[in-house]
């Protein structure tokens, strides 16, 4: 089996898909590129089991057959190559690849393309369009706040909800939630929901073009599809029950505290290097006189600092804790320039959102409160 293509294309085709392989998988194989040529086109697949990423790129040939490439050292040889034509030159027999360029000849051995773990076909119960800087908006306001909790599957990845008028993406890993709401993504018929892998979301996150595009979305029982250009993309779900979320957003917050985001993001990261290294803790004092303090401690190095900053603040004075990592991570990723805090009392989550709605979507971010001595 035989075909020609351009270096260039080849390793940009293979680095988009290349994420998903570990470096030292359970099972040898998925070390490898699957290749199959058939009507002139090369279908390059890469897999860990739980998700499979495909691509597919016009190559010259006449041949068909397949193969198990080794990936690394394809890749590193592409890579190395100025753009040019190369040739691949494959016994499908001893599965031995020779690679053909305009200055040198390389050989490397193959593996049974049968040893290749087979790719889900589509069995669908929900079909979607969406647009793909919609969808990696969706990833980019949720996926922070998946957990690495292994003993909690269901909290690492993205829960996702379909209904008639809208679809939810939420995301919790016990300290903080997001709730990302589209009411441009609409599903058909009864709702559905599924939890999807963190790991496959950040590939299809990082691999969606960068220019809006159609991207045709397809989920069955046990796995979600995606694809778009010459991408396709399929993860198992994660079967398991999701944490009974809306029963842990506070539905009376009588304090509310509005501010600019940029301001009060900046002052967290100054106040945080103050803070203890281990509870990242920040305390915010809040009054009716408008203005907010901020204040930030570590005792066993006796470090220490404070800012105030101007705001508007309706309810009863208060004090409250909160982890500075979590809430200058979320406030990174609000696009608003002034946010709302609502907050009932110290030992219960606040709710942080923009004071205005963007366009089709509005978001939730609720983080937990760290305990002070004050009122502990």
């Amino acid at each position: 089996m035989k075909f020609s293509v351009s270096s260039a294309l080849l390793q940009r085709q293979l680095a988009a898909i290349s994420g998903v392989i570990m470096s030292n998988p359970v099972v040898p194989i998925l070390e490898n590129f699957l290749f199959e040529l058939e009507d002139g086109k090369l279908t390059a697949s890469a897999s860990d089991l739980q998700t499979s990423i495909t691509t597919e790129i016009e190559v010259d040939t006449q041949d068909t057959g397949s193969v198990a490439v080794p990936a690394k050292i394809l890749l590193d040889t592409l890579k190395s190559l100025p753009e040019q034509p190369v040739t691949f030159n494959i016994n499908e027999e001893h599965k031995s690849i020779e690679i053909t360029s305009n200055t040198g000849h390389y050989k490397l051995a193959g593996e049974n393309a049968e040893d290749f773990p087979k790719i889900p076909k589509a069995d669908s119960k929900l079909n979607l369009v969406m647009s793909s800087d919609v969808l990696g908006k969706a990833i980019g306001n949720t996926i922070f706040a998946t957990s690495n909790d292994e003993l909690r599957p269901a909290m690492t990845g993205i829960f996702v909800e379909f209904s008639t008028d809208k679809t939810t993406f939420v995301a919790t890993d016990g300290h903080r939630l997001i709730r990302y709401n589209r009411d441009d993504i609409i599903g058909g018929g009864d709702p559905m929901t599924m939890i999807i892998p963190k790991k496959s979301l950040g590939l299809l996150r990082a691999t969606l073009p960068g220019e809006p595009a159609e991207v045709h979305t397809e989920f069955s029982d046990s796995n979600a599809f995606f694809s778009f250009d010459d991408i396709k993309m399929v993860c198992r779900l994660i079967d398991e029950r999701f944490p009974d979320y809306e029963n842990a957003i506070p539905t009376e917050n009588p304090n509310v505290l509005t501010i600019d985001r940029v301001a009060l993001l900046n002052s967290l990261k100054r106040l945080a290097i103050y803070a203890n290294k281990t509870t990242n803790q920040i305390r915010l004092k809040m009054s009716a006189e408008g203005t907010l303090q901020i204040f930030a401690e570590d005792l066993d190095f006796s470090n220490e600092a404070n800012e105030a900053l101007a705001c508007e603040y309706k309810g009863d004075d208060m004090e409250i804790g909160f982890n500075a990592k979590f809430v200058i991570e979320m406030l990174s990723n609000l696009i608003a320039k002034e946010i709302t805090i609502e907050m009932s009392t110290p030992n219960k989550a606040g709710i942080m959102k923009p004071t205005e709605k963007t366009d089709n979507g509005d978001i939730l971010m609720l983080v937990m409160p760290v305990m002070l001595n004050t009122y502990a």
